[in-house]
């Protein structure tokens, strides 16, 4: 009698996976007490990193929206908390509320931005992102590129003020990857890949498109919005030329596919690779730069689905998955084989 195919989604390494990532979130917590000044501002950094890389991801890798213009929401996060702590809120809630506000302003943009497809949307973003800039510039309170400080936060103790900062950063990076990875195992997850690999099969099935895309454009954005907010709490000025840099973008896009895009393991490390290579070679000047670019370069080249998409590819390796993988029965000697097949085609071993 031949065997049913079997088809898993949880694994013994992957509730491991959830565990490890569990206590490592609690070491992360109480870190500050035993890192230095100059630690605790680099981890608050890396927390924004990931951030930035897991919504690119999000939006790119498992939903097919390539955009080089989320600079837009990272710029308007950092500006809408100027403005809201220069009303009198407390500079540490202004951080959210103009997160969602940011998200708020992303839904009126996707009603126009998501006809739009593949390249036109992608320049569509960027074009989006520098109208916004030359918006920005105009408002009285930021001097054109002179830029202002969020100088309410001045009024807490240094000390105080990082660690709080710390915190709220690794409280944000937590909840987003949360709702990000049970938005993605669940029915909307699988309508978003789905959508990814071809709309008109999905809407043919019944599945919501243009309702599904505005959800994860505008989730893409709030996350952004905090990454933007936070940046500025760590850095105190805010100038829009340096906010609404298509850099961050670049950034985003690199992490993703050194990590390995579509994967959302890829995401986290992507940015703490990123994280490292700056940490080390930041200080560099161009040859940084050059060396960010050259790295890219060979990873589209030779491995074109990141390390952690070469790495599950090769060892079958899946730690916090998001969909399902399809064992096919095959001979008596062999009883099971996984179906392997790349993550950005339609057969997927991660099938919706």
């Amino acid at each position: 009698m031949s065997a049913s195919p079997v088809i898993e989604r949880g694994t013994t390494a992957s509730r491991i996976a959830g565990i490890g990532v569990a206590v490592i979130i609690v070491l992360l917590a109480i870190a500050p007490q035993f890192l230095s000044v100059g630690s605790v501002d680099r981890m608050t950094a890396l927390f924004i990193y990931v951030i930035l890389a897991a919504m690119w991801n999000a939006l790119a890798g498992f939903g097919g929206l390539v955009s080089v213009g989320q600079q837009v929401f990272f710029g308007l996060g950092a500006y809408f908390a100027i403005r809201l702590a220069n009303a009198g809120l407390n500079p540490f809630l202004a951080l959210f509320v103009s997160a969602v506000i940011v998200g708020a302003v992303s839904w009126p943009i996707s009603f126009f931005m998501l006809r739009l497809k593949n390249g036109e949307f992608a320049i569509g973003m960027w074009v989006i992102a520098a109208l916004t800039h030359l918006l920005v510039n105009l408002d009285r309170l930021i001097q054109g590129e002179t830029g202002t400080s969020l100088i309410s936060l001045n009024v807490y103790d240094a000390s105080t003020r990082r660690v709080t900062i710390y915190w709220l950063a690794l409280a944000s990076m937590t909840a987003l990857l949360a709702i990000l990875f049970g938005l993605l195992r669940g029915s909307t997850g699988a309508a978003i890949r789905a959508i990814r690999d071809n709309e008109d099969a999905a809407a043919s099935v019944g599945v919501r498109v243009t309702g599904t895309k505005r959800l994860l454009f505008v989730l893409a954005a709030f996350g952004i919005g905090v990454a933007g907010a936070l940046w500025l709490a760590t850095a105190i000025t805010f100038q829009p030329k340096t906010y609404f840099n298509v850099q961050w973008t670049a950034y985003m896009i690199f992490m993703v596919l050194v990590g390995g895009i579509g994967t959302f393991e890829g995401a986290i490390l992507g940015a703490l690779l990123f994280f490292l290579i700056e940490t080390w070679f930041g200080g560099t000047g161009v040859w940084y730069l050059i060396g960010l670019g050259a790295t890219a370069l060979v990873f589209s080249l030779f491995l074109p689905r990141g390390l952690w998409g070469t790495l599950e590819e090769r060892f079958g390796w899946r730690l916090l998955s998001v969909g399902y993988r399809v064992k096919l029965p095959t001979t008596t000697s062999n009883p099971t084989s996984e179906i392997v097949a790349p993550a950005q085609t339609k057969t997927h071993r991660e099938k919706a």
